[in-house]
C-alpha cells in the first residue's frame, strides 16, 4: 500500500508549543475572564502537555533517524517503532486540533469549559503513557541488535515490560480517546465494541442465557455512552481481571442468530454453504518426492483420542462433486442443503483452483461462521470453492489438537478435491491472526511429513510468536482496544495447555448452541435491562459515580509526578527520565508471563523455527496492519524467509487494527485492505512455476 508522505515532527511539535502557549496567555492573561475550577485544571493541563512536548521532541528525532533500519524493505516500511511514532502523531494532531477550538472559543457563549478541559485532560493522561512507551521503546533499541525487533535473548527485559504493563493505568485510552490512533470510519465501531464489552462484562455471570446476557447488557449501556471515564475504567479492568471464558463468551457472540443474520443479508449470496463432519480415518497420500509411494496420516489424537474434524464449504457457484451424496452424507445439516432441482441453479465444472481456510480467534474463539462475510466474497471474487475448518479450540483442546485437525482437514482436501468441486491443480492456504499461524505450520507439517506442500499461502497479521516477548509493536497492547496484553496471554496460555481442561467437544455440536434454548428469556431481559437503563439516569448516585470518575482522571493527571513512590519494583530494571513516571492503575492486571515450553515449539511458534524446517515453504503472502500489537511478527517471520532464499511477500496496511477482514465492508479502508488479501491468493492461483522454482518476491 503508497506510505503517505512523512509528517515533519519538527514542525508538529513547534505548532504544539505555540499552541499550548496561545491557551495558556488567554487564561493566564489580564483579561477578565472567570478563574473557576474548570480553568485551573484546564491551564495545569495544558502546561503538562507543553512539557511532555519538550521532552518527546528529541526522543521522537532519535527514532526517525533509525527506523528505517527495522523495515522488511525500503519499498515496505512499517514496524513497531514506526507505529508508536506514529500513534504519537495522532495523540499530538488532536491535541493541536482540540487546542486551536479552545483559544478561539473560549469567548462563545456556548462554549462548554468543563467539557473541553476534560477533553484535554483525556488526551493528557494518553500522551503521558504514550512518552512512557517511547522510552521503553528506546531501551528496545538500546538492548536489541540493529534490525531485531524482539528481545529473544533478553527474558529479565521481557519479564520487566510485562511487569510494567501490569501496573501502568490504560483507561485513558478506552474513554473520551478511544481509537484516535486508527481511521476516522474505524472508531465508531470500536466504541461499539468498547461499550459492548463493558456491559456485556457488568452483567457476564448473572444470567445463564448468552443471548439474554447480550440483551440485558445492550440496554444497560447507555452510562457508558454518556461517561466515557466510566467506560475506561470498567474496560481497564474487564480486560485485566476477567476469565478466558469471558472472552470466548463475547468473541463467540458474533456467530449469534441476529447478528449473522445481517451478516448473511450484506455479504455475497452463494450457492453452497454448509458445513460437514468428516469421520476420523486414516488416510493415505502419495509422497511428493515419488508419488508411486505413499505415506499414512492418521486422524487427529491429542488429548482424547480420534476424533472427527469439522468444516465448512463455501462456493458462489453450485459445482461438480458438490451435490454428490458422498459429499452430503458428511452434512451436519439435515436434510442436505443444496436444492439441485431450482432451474436457475446450473452446475459448473469444478474448479483447477481450492482454497481452504482456517479462521482467527486466538485459538479459543469463533468458527467459520464468523468469517463467512468475507468468505463469501472471496469466493465470488475468486470464483473458488472455499474449505473452511473449524478446529477444536482451547482451553478445552491445547495444542496440537488445533493443529493435528487443520493438517488433517487439508490432506483430506486433497484426496477428496473432487467432492468440493475443485481439481486441486493449484492449492491455496489463508488464515487471519490464530488462522495464519496454522497455515504456516500446516504447511511445516506437510514438509516434514513429505507430503505435496500447498501453492502458497496468504497469512493476515498472523501471530508468529506466542510468548511475551517484548517488541515494540507489542507496546502496543497498553492502548489496543482489540488486543490487550492481557488477552493476548490468555490466549497463548490457553493454546499452550496452562489451565488446560480434558473435555471432548460433542459430535457435530456448535459453539453457540445454547443460544437456541434461551429464546424465552429474552422478553423478561429486556424488560430488567430497560428498567436498568432508566434506572441508570434516574439514580442520583450515578451522576455522582460520573462525578467521581472525572475527578479521579483528574487527579491521576494532576499528580502523575508523585506516584512513582506507590509502585515499588513496578518496573526494577527500567529507567525513565528523572522527573518523569507514568500514570499508575488503580489495581495491578493478573498478567501471567508465558513460560511454558510449548511455545518454543516451532509448530506453535513458527518464528523460532530453524531454517531447516521452513525450507521448503511455498510462497508466504503475509498482509500485516501498522497498528496492530501482532506486526512485529509478521516483519520478523518475512525477514527470516526472505534471508533463507524463501519466496516471501509483505505488505502493511495504515491505520487498520488487528482483525481488519472480520470487519470487511464496515469501511473503505478495511475494503482496501482486504482487497490486497484477494490479490496475494490470486497470485498463489495464477503463478506460473511451481512454488520451489519461484524467485523471491517482495
Amino acid at each position: 500500500m503508497r506510505e503517505a508522505p512523512e509528517m515533519d515532527y519538527e514542525v508538529v511539535f513547534a505548532t504544539l508549543e505555540k499552541v499550548c502557549q496561545d491557551n495558556i496567555s488567554v487564561f493566564c492573561g489580564p483579561s477578565r475572564l472567570p478563574h473557576g475550577t474548570a480553568v485551573e485544571r484546564l491551564v495545569t493541563c495544558v502546561k503538562q502537555i507543553q512539557e511532555h512536548g519538550r521532552a518527546l521532541e528529541p526522543v521522537v528525532t532519535s527514532f526517525t533517524a533509525v527506523y528505517h533500519h527495522y523495515d522488511f524493505d525500503a519499498q515496505t516500511p512499517g514496524n513497531g517503532y514506526r507505529t508508536l511514532v506514529k500513534v504519537l502523531e495522532a495523540c499530538l494532531l488532536h491535541i493541536i486540533h482540540k487546542a486551536r477550538y479552545i483559544a478561539s472559543s473560549y469567548s462563545n457563549p456556548f462554549f462548554r469549559v468543563d467539557h473541553n478541559t476534560s477533553e484535554m485532560e483525556a488526551y493528557c493522561s494518553a500522551l503521558c503513557q504514550l512518552r512512557a512507551l517511547l522510552h521503553l521503546a528506546q531501551q528496545l533499541i538500546n538492548d536489541n541488535d540493529c534490525g531485531q525487533l524482539y528481545s529473544l535473548q533478553d527474558k529479565d527485559l521481557s519479564r520487566s515490560f510485562v511487569q510494567e504493563y501490569s501496573s501502568m493505568h490504560k483507561a485513558c485510552f478506552y474513554g473520551r480517546c478511544l481509537g484516535f490512533q486508527y481511521s476516522p470510519s474505524i472508531r465508531p465501531f470500536l466504541q461499539t465494541v468498547v461499550i459492548s464489552m463493558v456491559s456485556y462484562g457488568e452483567t457476564y455471570g448473572k444470567q445463564q442465557s448468552g443471548l439474554g446476557t447480550a440483551a440485558l447488557s445492550l440496554l444497560t449501556s447507555g452510562k457508558y455512552v454518556i461517561d466515557p471515564e466510566l467506560r475506561g475504567a470498567e474496560f481497564e479492568r474487564i480486560t485485566q481481571n476477567l476469565d478466558m471464558q469471558f472472552w470466548k463468551s463475547f468473541w463467540n457472540l458474533t456467530e449469534s442468530g441476529l447478528l449473522t443474520g445481517f451478516n448473511r443479508i450484506a455479504s455475497k449470496q452463494v450457492q453452497v454453504n454448509f458445513t460437514m463432519t468428516v469421520p476420523p480415518v486414516t488416510l493415505r497420500l502419495p509422497l511428493a518426492s515419488d508419488p508411486r509411494l505413499s505415506v499414512t496420516v492418521s486422524p487427529p489424537i491429542a488429548h482424547w483420542g480420534p476424533g472427527p474434524v469439522h468444516m465448512r464449504l463455501i462456493s458462489y457457484e453450485l459445482r461438480e462433486g458438490q451435490d454428490s451424496e458422498e459429499l452430503l452424507v458428511l452434512s451436519r445439516a439435515k436434510p442436505p442443503p443444496i436444492s439441485t432441482h431450482l432451474p436457475w441453479v446450473q452446475k459448473q465444472p469444478r474448479s483447477p483452483w481450492l482454497l481452504i481456510h482456517f479462521h482467527g480467534g486466538g485459538f479459543v474463539a469463533q468458527t467459520s461462521k464468523s468469517h463467512e462475510n468475507y468468505l463469501r466474497s472471496w469466493s465470488k471474487e475468486l470464483n473458488v470453492p472455499v474449505l473452511s475448518v473449524d478446529y477444536s479450540l482451547s482451553p478445552e483442546a491445547p495444542f496440537p489438537r488445533a493443529l493435528e485437525e487443520c493438517f488433517y482437514a487439508y490432506c483430506w482436501a486433497l484426496n477428496n478435491c473432487h467432492l468440493l468441486g475443485s481439481t486441486a491443480e493449484r492449492v491455496c492456504l489463508a488464515g487471519d491472526s490464530a488462522g495464519g499461524n496454522l497455515c504456516i505450520t500446516v504447511s511445516m507439517k506437510a514438509i516434514s511429513t513429505g507430503i505435496r506442500i500447498p501453492d502458497g499461502i496468504m497469512a493476515a497479521y498472523p501471530a508468529t510468536l506466542l510468548t511475551t516477548d517484548a517488541s515494540p509493536s507489542r507496546l502496543l497492547t497498553l492502548i489496543d482496544p482489540l488486543l490487550p496484553l492481557g488477552v493476548l496471554t490468555k490466549c497463548i496460555n490457553a493454546y499452550a495447555g496452562i489451565d488446560y481442561q480434558t473435555v471432548q467437544p460433542a459430535m457435530g455440536s456448535s459453539t453457540l448452541s445454547t443460544l437456541s434454548r434461551d429464546t424465552a428469556m429474552l422478553l423478561s431481559d429486556l424488560t430488567q435491562g430497560a428498567s436498568n437503563w432508566i434506572q441508570s439516569f434516574l439514580d442520583p448516585r450515578r451522576t455522582s459515580g460520573r462525578s467521581l470518575s472525572r475527578s479521579s482522571s483528574q487527579r491521576q493527571t494532576e499528580t502523575h509526578m508523585s506516584n512513582q513512590a506507590s509502585v515499588p519494583n513496578s518496573g526494577a530494571q527500567l529507567c525513565y527520565p528523572q522527573g518523569f513516571e507514568p500514570l499508575r492503575s488503580e489495581s495491578l492486571a493478573m498478567v501471567n508471563p508465558t513460560s511454558c515450553p510449548v511455545i518454543k515449539n516451532p509448530f506453535v511458534s513458527p518464528l523460532l523455527a530453524p531454517n531447516s524446517m521452513l525450507k521448503g515453504l511455498p510462497p508466504v503472502h503475509i498482509v500485516a496492519s501498522a497498528l496492530d500489537a501482532l506486526l512485529d511478527d509478521s516483519v520478523m517471520f518475512a525477514k527470516k524467509l526472505r534471508d533463507m532464499g524463501q519466496p516471501v511477500s509483505l505488505t502493511v496496511a495504515k491505520d487498520l487494527p488487528h482483525g481488519f477482514l472480520s470487519l470487511y465492508q464496515l469501511s473503505k479502508e478495511t475494503d482496501v485492505a482486504a482487497e490486497v488479501c484477494v490479490a496475494r491468493i490470486r497470485e498463489v492461483f495464477e503463478q506460473e512455476n511451481p512454488p520451489h522454482d519461484l524467485v523471491e518476491e517482495t
